[in-house]
């Protein structure tokens, strides 16, 4: 018994001293305010990249769009021969694409969805296509040699450039502003024809003309047109029946455009206080 009150006695000494020591180290600092608010913690969020992407993505499923994935790593029939491309395109090079060996690439774009969705469904199909998609492309201000990709693709009787052009107002007025400008230029891509560039006013200097427009006052968001009767012939899709139209256009550029981003690099260098001035907190 007379042991057991001896170590009380030392524990409770030994828990007193530390007591005090701790009401010491406690003790306010010369200067420093206790008063004032903590600093709040960062606790992370959505990137940007996504945002828009969701954004985007929820668009088109307004306008009737379902959203479609696929694999990063393609045959090149998927990813070239069954969208049009010759065999001798430079985009078949070494330089350009990226070959995993045999005839498999990772994909330069998320058009090989397309022709996996027609091969899968019948018409009438509307699909929008997010993804990461690969390029031998230099890492500087407005390129990547990794990126997203945004498509979409509809097929169905009666179609024409009409309902391509309504589409992609619609979707340009819905995120940006609703009084965003549009226009359409001629371009060439293998898997369409015809085929249109679309830009919309500048969103930084609404048309005046700045250095990321190149004083222009437009600049290009997406490419887009009719799908190549070749194409949907691929897919076994009747082309005397069925008509179709399909974009592209990248998030990170859409996003560098809504924000007025003047370097593409941003997204990708993990610098938190450029993330945090966009993040969207998750809950």
């Amino acid at each position: 018994g007379g042991a057991a009150n001896a170590l009380k006695r030392d524990i409770e000494a030994a828990i007193a001293d530390r007591e005090r020591a701790l009401k010491r180290g406690a003790a306010q600092p010369a200067g420093v305010d206790l008063t004032m608010p903590a600093r709040a913690e960062w606790r992370g969020g959505l990137h940007l990249v996504t945002q828009v992407v969701d954004e985007i993505c929820e668009i088109f499923h307004e306008l009737g769009f379902t959203r479609a994935v696929g694999p990063e790593a393609e045959t090149e029939r998927y990813n070239f021969y069954a969208l049009n491309f010759p065999k001798d395109h430079p985009a078949l090079d070494a330089q350009d694409s990226f070959h995993l060996g045999g005839d498999v690439v990772l994909r330069t774009h998320t058009s090989p969805v397309q022709i996996r969705t027609l091969e899968t469904y019948p018409p009438p199909v509307r699909v929008v296509i997010p993804g990461r998609c690969y390029r031998r492309d230099p890492f500087d201000a407005s390129h990547s040699p990794v990126f997203e990709q945004i498509e979409g693709l509809a097929v169905d009787d009666r179609l024409t450039f009409v309902d391509l052009k309504a589409t992609l107002s619609t979707f340009a007025r819905r995120f940006f502003s609703s009084d965003t400008v549009v226009r359409f230029r001629p371009s060439y891509f293998p898997f369409t024809e015809p085929s249109a560039e679309m830009d919309v006013r500048c969103q930084i200097c609404r048309g005046s003309g700045c250095p990321s427009c190149k004083q222009t006052g437009w600049m290009e968001i997406l490419g887009s047109g009719m799908v190549h009767p070749a194409v949907l012939e691929n897919c076994g899709v009747d082309s005397e029946k069925y008509t179709g139209f399909a974009w592209g256009m990248g998030p990170e550029r859409i996003a560098m455009t809504r924000h007025g981003i003047p370097d593409i690099r941003l997204f990708s260098e993990s610098d938190v206080r450029f993330l945090a001035h966009f993040a969207t907190p998750i809950r």
